[in-house]
């Protein structure tokens, strides 16, 4: 997955991506690019692209979803929705200073 996000002012949106994520991107191949690993073969990045910026909805599943709402939390970036579509499942939203949607989510566990 290489999924971008596009955003209107690079300097502001990496700063917020940098403290949603909880590090520096992993590389910058050019001033209006930013580059970061989520997971083995999982990038996010963002692109200034003012006339899509704020469009973007990304989905990121998570193994322990409580304890990355902590974390994030902790940067000072907390969740703005949150939804339970089914039993076991929730997913929170969080939106960048675009409007852009990052949501993490929670599946249930295997049945047995």
């Amino acid at each position: 997955m290489f999924a971008g996000l596009p955003v209107r002012n690079f300097g502001i949106s990496l700063e917020w991506y940098r403290r949603f994520l909880g590090s520096s991107p992993n590389f910058c191949p050019n001033d209006t690019e930013a580059v970061w690993l989520i997971a083995e073969y999982r990038w996010i990045y963002i692109i200034v692209d003012p006339k899509r910026a704020g469009g973007a909805i990304q989905t990121v599943m998570c193994s322990d979803l409580e304890a990355t709402i902590a974390e994030i939390s902790k940067r000072g970036i907390d969740f703005s929705d949150e939804e339970r579509p089914a039993e076991g499942v929730r997913k929170v939203i969080y939106y960048d200073p675009d409007g852009n949607e990052i949501g993490l989510g929670s599946i249930p566990p295997e049945e047995e």
